[in-house]
């Protein structure tokens, strides 16, 4: 295999993607990932090499004798590894290119914008018992199906609604991990909207005059109706409390006693007695919304949290389209830029699975 077999139509389709061939060869040299080439043509080579090792499941010294037989480039296992690890910041730029040239323009309606984690285990089995994960932090926007944002951290990062960079207009959704006062405040001051949901214990709860408010004493005087939509405000540490929405729905009664059960399980996790309180909140679907309630009426806010799920999809298309997985070796430095090689693979494909079912037709049905 010759430079010249690498380039053929369909990765220039690819190179396409990633800004052109020109981008990749600039990005790589201002990130220092290809400066000389010492048995590698060029950097668009060298990105060829790094997929292959990262996606190919034959580890260094395969790889290297592949890409010699071949004659893609001239290099040792050791001298590939050394590569890969300055390749981190490479990579993240190219997904960044990437997710860029997919990202929705709110231009006919509002961006619908789901924010979420998961997590990629780090190598070992120490590091699986002890919490050793890696994170990635992302943004899933609705219609156009597509994610629009990555950030990788390990575990000591935490989930943020404000994390993500905000598109004015957008609305972001965001499940019960992402209720802090101050961070919804943060996005609304950025242009956005947001509908999170919320648990009866994880926020200060206040009237409109600044007194506590009872959420419970609220749930219980609205069990007939079944549906909560009132004014709420949220305490802040050093600021003034943040006034939103409050929607709540009484889950169907046959979802009740499930919705019980788990939470009477995390309690036991917890080695704790469960209160009468939890109990009574698990019966219900609790949100915030910054929604103006004449433009979003409290069915409305309750689609589109049930959107939400979207994003769930998402993850585990991603991990099953790539092999995405517990990346080789403890060292941060490779094992970075091989989960990033697969996010990027993943944003490279999505176009190409829109036309891909879940299931097989025949299972599907």
């Amino acid at each position: 295999m010759t430079y010249e077999s690498l380039v053929n139509e369909g990765f220039e389709a690819v190179t396409s993607r990633l800004g052109g061939l020109a981008h990749i060869e600039k990005s790589a040299r201002e990130t220092r990932a290809f400066l000389r080439g010492r048995g590698i043509g060029n950097a668009l080579v060298l990105l060829r090499l790094i997929l292959a090792y990262c996606l190919g499941g034959k580890g260094l010294r395969l790889t290297a004798a592949w890409a010699a037989s071949l004659g893609v480039a001239d290099i040792s296992n050791v001298a590939l590894l050394y590569r890969l690890r300055q390749c981190g910041d490479w990579l993240s730029l190219l997904a960044g290119k990437a997710l860029s040239s997919a990202c929705p323009k709110a231009a006919h309606g509002r961006t619908i914008r789901i924010v979420d984690a998961t997590t990629v285990p780090k190598a070992g089995q120490k590091a699986k018992y002890s919490s050793g994960l890696w994170r990635l932090h992302c943004a899933f926007d609705l219609p156009s199906e597509r994610f629009s944002h990555f950030e990788l951290t390990d575990e000591s990062e935490g989930e943020r609604l404000d994390r993500i960079p905000v598109v004015k207009g957008e609305i972001r959704l965001a499940d019960r991990a992402y209720l802090a006062a101050e961070r919804i405040a943060a996005v609304i001051d950025a242009g956005g909207d947001i509908v999170v949901r919320a648990a009866w214990r994880n926020a200060r709860w206040l009237a409109p005059e600044g007194k506590p408010f009872d959420l419970i004493a609220a749930l219980k005087k609205a069990a007939g109706p079944g549906k909560i939509d009132i004014p709420v405000w949220l305490g802040r540490k050093g600021a003034p409390a943040l006034g939103l929405r409050l929607v709540a729905v009484r889950k169907p009664p046959h979802a009740i006693p499930e919705a019980q059960r788990k939470a009477r399980q995390a309690a036991q996790r917890k080695s704790s007695n469960i209160a009468d309180a939890t109990l009574l909140a698990a019966e219900w679907v609790i949100l915030v919304t910054s929604l103006a309630a004449e433009a979003y009426p409290t069915d409305d806010v309750l689609a589109l949290y049930r959107l939400r799920w979207r994003i769930e999809l998402a993850f585990k298309r991603l991990k099953s389209l790539t092999g995405l997985k517990e990346p080789p070796g403890f060292d941060e430095r490779s094992a970075k830029p091989w989960i990033l090689a697969h996010l990027l693979l993943a944003l490279l494909i999505e176009p190409l699975a829109d036309g891909l079912d879940d299931s097989p037709p025949a299972l599907a049905a």
